[in-house]
């Protein structure tokens, strides 16, 4: 694969960054050219991706960090200006998914509350601690919020609670690119389907299984791969992208077409 080095002398923060798509996301950008900044709850995965990283001749820096603190993403942010200098690409990738299975009547209120302050009150502030750092930068940045196929795009019984958080995601992001264009952030999100990781994974289920399933489910055929999610990540954080504003690109092979 060849490598254009879109992002050298750039900084890049990816939360969520110790497995799946925020890993692959981190490797990708640091592939790439990229200084990355690691963040997530724990430090033991964190380590693994920037040991990564640094094994293929990246820099890379790892901070715990909860999504939920205003404190803790003003600190998050803190740390990558102090490192690298700058914050030029921001992507928000932190998301639980809780109750799967579940339909409205039976979710757990503790569930929903635990998906509304990661998936949507963790976007909300990390978004206010990423731009208020950007718009003070000569050259601005770029902020891509990880949503899903689900929410704005489709929906599916038993995962309505998750999928309303997504949607607010996508509001959120449409929204907020049009706030802060003029400061020269441009926002813009991936909603991705069915992936290669355990989130995608039924209860009980195998990824063989999954695979099984997906060959009729999907009009792909197929479960996408987290690092064709993190090239769709890369394209609107990067500079070929410049007039994608507000743009929720979907990832899902075919599955909500």
């Amino acid at each position: 694969m060849t490598m254009t080095h879109r992002f050298t002398g750039r900084t890049a923060l990816v939360t969520g960054a110790g497995s799946g798509i925020g890993r692959a996301v981190a490797l990708a950008f640091a592939a790439e050219g990229a200084n990355v900044v690691v963040a997530g709850r724990r430090r033991e995965p964190l380590d693994e991706t920037v040991a990564l990283i640094e094994e293929a001749g990246g820099k890379a820096l790892a901070v715990t960090a909860d999504v939920t603190s205003a404190a803790g993403l003003g600190s998050l942010v803190t740390a990558a200006v102090d490192r690298f200098g700058s914050l030029d690409v921001a992507v928000n990738n932190a998301g639980v998914l809780e109750g799967a299975g579940q339909p409205v009547a039976d979710v757990a209120e503790d569930a929903w509350r635990r998906m509304l302050d990661i998936n949507v009150t963790g976007v909300l502030l990390a978004l206010r601690a990423e731009v208020r750092q950007m718009r003070s930068q000569p050259r601005g940045g770029t902020i891509v919020n990880i949503s899903s196929n689900l929410g704005a795009h489709g929906r599916r019984p038993g995962v309505t609670a998750y999928a309303a958080t997504k949607a607010a995601v996508s509001a959120l992001t449409r929204g907020a690119a049009l706030d802060h264009i003029a400061d020269g952030v441009r926002i813009n999100s991936v909603s991705p389907g069915p992936v290669g990781a355990p989130m995608s994974l039924r209860p009980g289920e195998t990824e063989a299984g999954r695979a099984e399933r997906m060959r009729t489910e999907a009009p792909l055929g197929r479960v996408s791969t987290v690092e064709e999610v993190a090239a769709a990540v890369l394209y609107l954080a990067s500079d070929d992208a410049a007039s994608a504003v507000g743009t929720d690109l979907v990832v899902d092979g075919g599955a909500t077409a």
